[in-house]
């Protein structure tokens, strides 16, 4: 089992910017993927990027390309989400997601999440 817990959120304008992190505890001593969601109020829970145990593959939503960098530091057990230029539309309670082998985007690939930090981006 791995535990993870998201930290970062809150409220900021548009165009700021705001460093997510997410600290993994439990089985850390697997190699998993991990990556970030989003869930806005009415809408379903999309994709915002992966990252590989090694970081070397990482994918982004077309939303987040360019204004978002996903990272991971494994001896701290952490992820983080670097977010700049941030809009409006970005408001959403952020989580981030493990998978145990393998890599995906799909929500259906994970399998552990933590319990999201909301992010607000006022106009």
């Amino acid at each position: 089992q791995v535990q993870l817990v998201e930290s970062g959120g809150g409220l900021v304008q548009t165009g700021g910017s705001l460093r997510l992190s997410c600290a993994a505890s439990g089985r850390t001593s697997s190699s998993y993927s991990m990556g970030w969601f989003r869930q806005a109020p009415g809408k379903e829970r999309e994709f915002v990027a992966a990252i590989s145990w090694t970081s070397w593959r990482i994918d982004y939503a077309d939303s987040a390309k360019g204004r978002f960098t996903i990272s991971r530091d494994n001896a701290k057990n952490t992820l983080y989400l670097e977010m700049n230029s941030l809009k409006p539309e970005d408001t959403a309670v952020y989580y981030c997601a493990a998978r145990r082998s393998g890599y995906g985007t799909r929500i259906e690939d994970y399998d552990y999440w933590g319990q999201g930090t909301q992010v607000t981006v006022s106009s």
